[in-house]
């Protein structure tokens, strides 16, 4: 009889389809069936008028800030589509929110210089202030459309100057003729995995397609963090369960704990 803590249990992914691949590959070691429901789609969005002000000016910058992985690849996608060597980065130090941030930065065999113990933006830029290097300081943000200003509120605050660089944009998925939608109206699922606020608006509005039916499971709704969850409450989607950080593995983590207090 297999061992393994989600063996025989359903989970409900709703991250963009090309960000499931660790979290569906965790769980599925944990003996999960997973189904992949991409509420939200991601993809590059630069202006190269944008990029013709940020990039000639790489060297006066003291900081570059990363809030998400999809600003790592995007970034650095037109940057070496510009510069043919790394070095034009400069003597610039780099910031991240999250672990998946970071590991998409040191993959480039650069070094975060300063990453929060908690993946927040407010952590990230209180990490930043204590690092005592802010006053006057020129910071450049990666961004997406949907970025909170918080970061950039307290970066400025702290007499930061600032600049942003949006690199990607994230939008609805309309689900109402996937497949994916079908099955999980028909069958449902143990739990629900929220990795974003945007996948819980787009979740709830897409509500009439994503109804289930009268025999399906419904399932318990999982949140990465205290800002999806707030997100979560706001729009009336139930919290079961929260990560204690934010993070996949402690995600993850709440997901087992949750469902092993569910009856099977």
């Amino acid at each position: 009889m297999s061992t393994t803590p989600l063996t025989g249990r359903r989970i409900v992914l709703t991250r963009a389809g090309h960000q499931n691949s660790e979290l569906h590959a965790k769980l599925a070691a944990l003996g999960a069936e997973v189904l992949e429901l991409p509420l939200i789609r991601v993809s590059k969005a630069v202006r190269n008028e944008d990029l013709a002000e940020v990039f000639p000016e790489l060297g006066q910058y003291d900081w570059l800030i990363f809030t998400s992985a999809n600003g790592v690849r995007y970034y650095f996608e037109e940057f070496f589509r510009v510069f043919d060597d790394i070095r034009s980065l400069g003597l610039i130090r780099l910031a991240c929110v999250g672990e998946a941030t970071a590991r998409a930065v040191t993959a480039l065999h650069l070094r975060v210089e300063c990453q929060p113990t908690t993946a927040t933006a407010e952590a990230l830029a209180d990490a930043l202030v204590a690092t005592g290097s802010l006053d006057s300081a020129k910071v450049l943000v990666v961004t997406g459309n949907l970025n909170r200003e918080a970061l950039v509120q307290r970066l400025e605050a702290a007499r930061a100057i600032v600049d942003t660089l949006q690199v990607y944009q994230t939008e609805k998925n309309d689900l109402s003729d996937d497949p994916a939608a079908a099955e999980f109206r028909a069958r449902g699922g143990d739990a629900i995995l929220f990795a974003s606020s945007s996948a819980v608006q787009s979740f709830a509005d897409q509500a009439r397609a994503l109804q289930l039916s009268p025999g399906a499971l419904r399932p318990l709704a999982g949140s990465i963090g205290p800002q999806t969850s707030e997100t979560m409450k706001t729009i009336g989607v139930p919290v079961d369960f929260t990560a204690k950080e934010p993070g996949l593995d402690a995600l993850i983590a709440a997901t087992v704990k949750a469902l092993a207090a569910r009856k099977a």
